[in-house]
């Protein structure tokens, strides 16, 4: 079985980047809007990224345009807005599908390791989260509604 960390994804360049820069770390993968309700978690995210990060935890964000279009922007306005609205530190992949025929191939293993509710693979909208081990292996799937601090607990028992 591959390891999250022996995928390669996109940077946001549009450069290949491979995961395995992140083996032997937690981390927690995200697809991310900045016009969505649930926006503001970015300040959440950013915060665990900040505590818990020397500890060897990562977030990892991926922009998706796919629910109610609320990523319209490109790597720039995207890297803009975040850095300067939340100051986020932590990485910003290219934009990504999450579902159908042109879903990211790293989000078609995280949905199919940690399916939703009732088995369900698709995500259902923007800031789902996936806590991914040390090991590479998918964990636990949260809800976009899940505030990053509620994760945190979980988050220390892999660390």
């Amino acid at each position: 079985m591959t390891a999250i960390t022996e995928m390669s994804v996109k940077a946001a360049d549009g450069t290949p980047t491979d995961l395995s820069a992140y083996a032997g770390k937690v981390l927690l993968i995200v697809n991310t809007a900045s016009k969505c309700g649930f926006t503001p978690q970015y300040e959440g995210l950013e915060a665990l990224h900040r505590e818990l990060g020397p500890r060897g935890f990562e977030v990892l964000g991926f922009p998706c345009n796919q629910f109610g279009a609320q990523e319209p922007g490109d790597a720039a306005e995207i890297a803009n807005f975040c850095s300067l609205t939340y100051d986020v530190t932590f990485p910003l992949f290219a934009k990504v599908d999450v579902n159908g025929g042109n879903a990211d191939p790293l989000f078609e293993k995280l949905k199919e390791e940690a399916p939703g509710l009732m088995g369900s693979k698709s995500i259902k909208w923007n800031f789902t989260k996936f806590l991914v081990d040390r090991g590479g292996r998918t964990i636990k799937r949260y809800a976009p509604t899940t505030k990053p601090e509620e994760i945190k607990a979980d988050i220390e028992a892999l660390l």
